[in-house]
């Protein structure tokens, strides 16, 4: 059989000429030394974290351990901002034993927080399923959650302290049956500050009859001008941590930035981090791109935090760092 010639004036390249190099002259961005290693069960836990490959996300973990480490030895600021999410997968035992531990010098919140650290003090349980809720108008009408986190804040208003105080004091001296499983609760009794940052018309509470605007401004107002000054601790070796909120505090955390090097106060040589179980725009920019100009560094870590956080509780427990 007899096949054409391509009527194409152009002629394939011809590869014959290429100019080629050994292999082992050429620099690599990863060797077997950096490899996994191979982890016994019946290892110490410290040992799977240093078994875990020096590449990329692995390398980034290892690194950010140790400067947890580092910033728990030296007594700066650790400050674990939270979402909800973090409290809808399970995760309360394992940071309020991080806060006992000495890994966690204060909390900020969104407002979403509050209403699941409440009900999980209160009942045991929370998150509702909104989608079948939301079809007969059921959805965020829990008696119990918007009545009482309501009063206390309105009784809150008449006092000069925060939101996070506020609830952490009326859960901590409660006879709630799971108040041992609340955040704002152990932080209270623990004297680890909180700060909530709630935007009207975001949480359920906001609907109801008891709710009072002024009082929820004026309550977290105050809480965003402690949450500048514990920003203040993190000069030289401290660490801000993002774990579950896409929006509302790494948009605080840059505010309150900006405010406290507007006063003097240049914030250099920081750490952040944030984990998260996708790639998000803010947390990426406020949080670990932005805030460290020439100093500092900024982790981003993706996957389900009901695994991601447990790990990294584990990692810095079994680290033997800061001490």
């Amino acid at each position: 059989m007899i096949f054409n010639m391509s009527k194409y004036r152009i002629k394939p390249f011809a590869p014959q000429d290429i100019k080629t190099y050994s292999l082992q002259s050429r620099k690599s961005k990863v060797d077997i030394k950096k490899f996994a290693q191979v982890f016994a069960p019946d290892e110490k836990f410290s040992r799977f974290v240093d078994s875990l490959p020096d590449v990329l996300a692995g390398k980034d973990f290892k690194e950010f351990i140790t400067l947890m480490g580092k910033a728990r030895k030296q007594d700066k600021a650790i400050i674990w901002a939270l979402g909800a999410h973090v409290i809808k997968v399970g995760l309360n035992p394992v940071i309020i034993d991080l806060m006992k531990e000495g890994w966690v010098t204060s909390l900020a919140f969104n407002g979403a927080v509050i209403i699941h650290d409440f009900e999980v003090a209160l009942a045991g349980q929370t998150s509702e399923d909104v989608e079948s809720q939301l079809k007969n108008g059921r959805f965020g009408m829990a008696q119990e959650t918007a009545e009482v986190l309501n009063e206390a804040i309105n009784q809150g208003e008449k006092k000069e302290v925060g939101l996070g105080e506020t609830l952490g004091e009326m859960l901590s001296k409660s006879n709630y049956p799971y108040k041992t499983m609340s955040l704002l609760a152990t932080a209270y009794d623990l004297n680890i500050p909180v700060t909530v940052h709630v935007a009207i018309g975001t949480d359920i509470i906001h609907s109801h009859p008891k709710a009072k605007g002024e009082a929820f401004g004026k309550l977290s107002h105050r809480d965003f001008f402690l949450f500048c000054s514990l920003l203040e601790g993190l000069e030289e070796g401290g660490v801000f941590l993002n774990v579950g909120s896409a929006v509302i505090l790494p948009e605080v955390f840059l505010k309150a930035l900006s405010l406290v090097r507007n006063r003097g106060n240049l914030l250099k040589g920081f750490t952040t981090a944030v984990f998260d179980f996708i790639h998000h725009y803010r947390p990426c920019q406020n949080v670990v791109k932005r805030p460290h100009g020439e100093k500092g560094k900024g982790f981003y870590f993706i996957g389900h935090h009901e695994l991601l956080i447990p790990l990294l509780a584990a990692s810095l427990k079994s680290s033997g760092l800061g001490k």
